[in-house]
């Protein structure tokens, strides 16, 4: 019993390593033989599909033509959360379903990766206020909790001014009577969907990056395949897959347009700005959520730093770069000023970044739902497109996309089992964190060391570990961004995919955010230690280093100038590493 069951547990459980080799044998194994379901587009909606779709026992594909979460899922609030303000809407059924899965993420799936994080409400009207906004976030709680996974947070409290301002004594004293507190949750968005990637892997995907689909392949009007370039090594392979799902979130049209057809609905861009300054420019121990005259915005607790954001404005330019304008970075400052008794300046930014979000847009007025719903349609037989949403509910719309192509797969195929799958680093992760102390003792590292760790990798911060122990120069900190271990940059590219020096400074790392030099200091250092991992010679040095540099200085010129258009046209001034031919 025991030598015929040890095969199958090491398969269910064995790490999924995603280095430059692993990389090209999922290529040629997407092309030798016809998949179920083969994914387009790496954002977290795309991984949960990919996910989804392999542990229902479907033999399973993933492509991505830039970075893991390149796009919109590594440039959000960062937050996991019900949407408070959709009860303002009336939309029951969207805050219920997104806070059963903050629920899921907080307790079973992720609880190293979603973290829970308070918000202080100031109320500005006496009376009336405090019960209408009061009532909105008791239902929430209720909601939450009546989901059977919210019984991990905090519920919500009235505070007195007073007490309100002993908690976040940033805020002016006129600028509020009294305030509420209640709590959501928060992840890094690009280490999220990195993660997921690694444990579709690990259960059987074949996935890879920087691998641009071109065309799909037909046989009628039926989808059978598409047609992969490899951005990295050359070359186009030809995947055939019974049912292709079209998961490019605002690059939906664009992808459609592949095949010629109409879509049943069409996705509009809408940017969102956030910025990044110290935390000891604004002195609170909770976060905020301010109204202003169009939305919210947010002041999110991130580490030894702020998140400030967002804005909401169309977007009909490059959608790969998104520039945030002096005139965005103004409104933001402008509206957390008016509540903060010390206001923020230009020079307490640290990083300022852009992202767009897939809102759907119907075909007519009448058809318009310009929401953070989400759509999944079957527009020619062999292809599913999702889009829309949130991240939140991710997972629900991978279910949602995997059992539209299971419609057509002539098969019996199993019921989705995410709700059950912990994601890679997850299992283990408490009882690590409860060893914490000695796992740094045996390690040579300071105890906040390993649980910044921890709470980045989970318990695959075991993996870390073993570097280190085999070199113990991979134990010290980066010299220009000593939040970051070195051993993190190396694993960044042996075992996460990171193909080049933007995707680590960026997305494995939030260095091009939380430090002034937006990463440039560490540039050389990070490129020196992905070398040996990728086979760069010291001209491919050189040249990583060299787009960096350019990257930054065309994003803090695009940040000067004075709106969408020019801030475009400024950005684009930096080419990409590996061109999207």
């Amino acid at each position: 019993m025991i030598p015929a069951t040890r095969p199958l547990r090491e398969a269910a459980v064995r790490t999924a390593t995603l280095g430059p080799a692993e990389r090209a044998e999922a290529l040629a194994a997407m092309a030798e033989r016809e998949l179920d379901v083969l994914v387009v587009g790496a954002g977290v909606v795309g991984a949960g599909t990919a996910l989804d779709a392999v542990t229902r026992g479907l033999s399973t594909g993933l492509v991505e033509a830039r970075d893991w979460a390149s796009g919109t899922s590594s440039r959000s609030s960062k937050l996991i959360h019900g949407g408070l303000r959709y009860l303002e809407m009336l939309d029951f059924a969207l805050v219920r379903e997104a806070l059963k899965e903050r629920g899921l993420l907080l307790e079973r799936l992720a609880p190293h990766l979603v973290k829970p994080v308070p918000f202080l409400y100031p109320l500005q009207h006496k009376g009336w206020e405090r019960w209408y906004a009061g009532s909105g976030v008791a239902l929430y709680d209720a909601m939450s909790v009546s989901s059977g996974h919210g019984r991990g947070l905090p519920m919500h409290r009235h505070l007195s001014r007073k007490r309100a301002l002993r908690v976040a004594p940033a805020l002016k004293k006129g600028a509020l009577v009294g305030a509420l507190q209640y709590y959501d949750a928060q992840m890094d968005d690009a280490r999220f969907v990195t993660t997921l990637v690694r444990t579709a892997s690990q259960y059987g995907a074949q996935v890879a990056n920087r691998a641009r689909v071109v065309g799909f392949l037909r046989e009628g009007e039926r989808v059978v395949g598409a047609r992969v370039r490899d951005l990295e090594g050359g070359g186009e392979y030809e995947v055939r897959a019974r049912q292709v799902v079209n998961a490019t979130g605002v690059w939906t049209d664009d992808t459609q347009a592949l095949i010629g057809e109409r879509g049943q609905f069409h996705v509009r861009a809408s940017k969102g700005i956030h910025l990044v300054v110290p935390k000891d420019r604004i002195h609170s121990s909770t976060g905020l959520i301010l109204r202003t005259e169009k939305s919210v915005l947010f002041v999110i607790p991130w580490g030894r730093h702020w998140i400030v954001g967002t804005t909401d404005t169309d977007w009909d330019l490059d959608k790969a770069h998104p520039a945030a304008s002096s005139a965005d970075i103004d409104y933001l400052l402008e509206h957390v000023n008016s509540v903060l008794a010390v206001p923020l300046t230009r020079d307490d930014v640290q990083g300022v970044y852009a992202g767009l979000r897939p809102l759907l847009a119907g075909e007519s007025d009448a058809t318009s739902k310009l929401s953070r719903e989400h759509t999944v349609a079957h527009p020619v037989p062999g292809l599913v497109v999702v889009a829309g949403g949130k991240y939140t509910t991710y997972r629900v719309m991978a279910k949602d996309a995997v059992d539209e192509a299971v419609h057509a797969l002539d098969q019996r195929v199993a019921e989705c089992v995410t709700e059950d799958v912990p994601l890679a680093g997850a299992e283990g992760y408490r009882a690590l964190w409860n060893a914490r102390a000695r796992i740094a003792a045996r390690a040579g590292l300071h105890v906040v060391r390993v649980e910044h760790l921890l709470n980045r990798y989970g318990s695959l911060a075991e993996e870390l570990l073993e570097l280190i122990a085999r070199d113990p120069g991979l134990g010290d900190p980066l010299s220009a961004a000593d939040d970051y271990l070195r051993a993190e940059i190396v694993y960044a590219a042996s075992h996460e995919g990171a193909r080049h020096l933007d995707d680590v400074l960026t997305r494995r790392t939030r260095i091009s955010i939380e430090t002034f030099d937006r990463g440039t200091r560490s540039a050389r250092e990070c490129a020196q230690l992905m070398a040996p991992v990728l086979g760069w010679d010291k001209g491919q040095i050189e040249k990583e280093v060299e787009h960096y540099e350019k990257r930054v200085e065309a994003e803090r010129e695009s940040q000067r100038q004075p709106d969408d258009l020019t801030a475009d046209a400024a950005r684009l001034g930096a080419p990409d590493i590996a061109p999207i031919q």
